[in-house]
C-alpha cells in the first residue's frame, strides 16, 4: 500500500528544518573554536567556506554536525562487535534489561495501587498526595541515595537500577489507571449493582476493559520514564555500562560526538519500547473495538 505524499511531506520538512537549523547552529558554534585552532596553527589564508566545513568536522566539537553522529553511530553499532565495550549495541542492552525490570515493577506496582484507590475511597485522599509528593524529589538526587542504600545490603548490579526506573515509572501508570478504573459511566456500575456483582467482578468485567486505552497510554509513559531512570541511575554508578556510563564517559574526556550517539541511541531503544506498546495496542484495540 503507497504511502500518500501528504501524509509524509509534513514529516520531510520538519527533519528538513531540524537538520538546516542543526547545522547552522553547529556551524556557529564550533566557527570561534575553528578559528582558534587555526591561528595556533599560524593559518590565515582560510576562506568562510574552509572555515564552515571544518567546523563541521571537528573531532571533539562544542556541537557535532549530524553526519558526525551518524558515523559515530554506524561506528558503535555496526562496526563494533557488539561484546565491546565501546559498542552502543553491549550498552544499550544493559540499559533495556534495566528498563524492562524497572518497567514490569513499576507497572505492578501502579496497577496495584491504583485498584487499591478506587476500592478503598478512603485512600483516595490520604495516599494520592504521597503519591504526588514522592515524585517532587529530584531523580538526580535520589538515585545516589538509593544505590548506596541498596549496597549497604550487597544489592548490586541491576537491581539499584531497575528499582530507579520503577521509581519514576509507577506514578504516571497510576495515575492514569485511577482514571481508567474509574472511566465507566455510573449507570454502567449501578447496572453491575442490580446484577450483585462483587467488587472484583466489577473489576474484571467492567472496570478493566474500561480502562484499556488508558492503561496503554499509560504504559507509554511509564516505559519512557523506566528509561529515564535506568539512565541516570547508570551515571549515578556507572561501573557496570549502560547508556548512561557511555554519557558519562563521553563527558569525562571531552567526546561530544560519542554523548550525542548515545543520546540518540536512547532516544531510539525509548521508542522502540513506545512503538511496541503502540502496535500491541493497536491489536487489543482491534479486538475490544477502540482502535483509533
Amino acid at each position: 500500500m503507497a504511502v500518500p505524499v501528504k501524509s509524509i511531506l509534513p514529516i520531510v520538512t520538519v527533519v528538513l528544518a531540524v537538520l538546516a537549523i542543526w547545522y547552522a547552529a553547529a556551524a556557529l558554534m564550533n566557527a570561534p573554536l575553528q578559528r582558534d585552532m587555526y591561528a595556533n596553527a599560524g593559518r590565515s589564508d582560510y576562506s568562510t567556506q574552509d572555515l564552515i566545513v571544518a567546523s563541521l568536522n571537528m573531532e571533539r566539537p562544542k556541537l557535532p554536525g549530524p553526519h558526525q553522529v551518524v558515523a559515530e553511530m554506524v561506528k558503535s553499532i555496526v562496526a563494533t562487535a557488539p561484546s565491546s565495550k565501546r559498542s552502543l549495541v553491549y550498552h544499550g542492552l544493559i540499559t533495556l534489561e534495566e528498563t524492562l525490570i524497572g518497567f514490569v515493577i513499576g507497572a505492578a506496582l501502579g496497577i496495584g495501587l491504583a485498584m487499591v484507590i478506587v476500592s478503598v475511597r478512603w485512600l483516595d485522599s490520604s495516599l494520592t498526595p504521597w503519591l504526588v509528593a514522592s515524585q517532587t524529589i529530584p531523580i538526580i538526587a535520589l538515585a545516589p541515595m538509593i544505590v548506596v542504600i541498596l549496597s549497604q545490603f550487597n544489592i548490586t548490579g541491576v537491581a539499584p537500577k531497575a528499582a530507579i526506573a520503577a521509581y519514576l515509572s509507577f506514578f504516571p501508570i497510576t495515575v492514569g489507571m485511577v482514571k481508567g478504573f474509574r472511566s465507566p459511566e455510573p449507570l454502567q456500575l449501578d447496572l453491575m449493582r442490580t446484577y450483585s456483582a462483587s467488587s472484583m467482578q466489577t473489576f474484571g468485567k467492567l472496570r478493566a476493559p474500561a480502562s484499556a486505552p488508558y492503561f496503554f497510554a499509560s504504559m507509554k509513559i511509564g516505559a519512557a520514564a523506566a528509561l529515564v531512570g535506568a539512565i541516570v541511575a547508570e551515571v549515578t554508578k556507572s561501573e557496570d555500562g549502560g547508556l548512561g556510563a557511555r554519557l558519562l564517559a563521553g563527558s569525562y574526556y571531552g567526546q561530544t560526538v560519542q554523548i550525542w550517539a548515545a543520546l540518540f541511541a536512547a532516544a531510539a531503544l525509548s521508542a522502540a519500547l513506545v512503538g511496541l506498546i503502540g502496535l500491541v495496542e493497536r491489536l487489543a484495540g482491534r479486538r475490544m473495538g477502540f482502535a483509533r
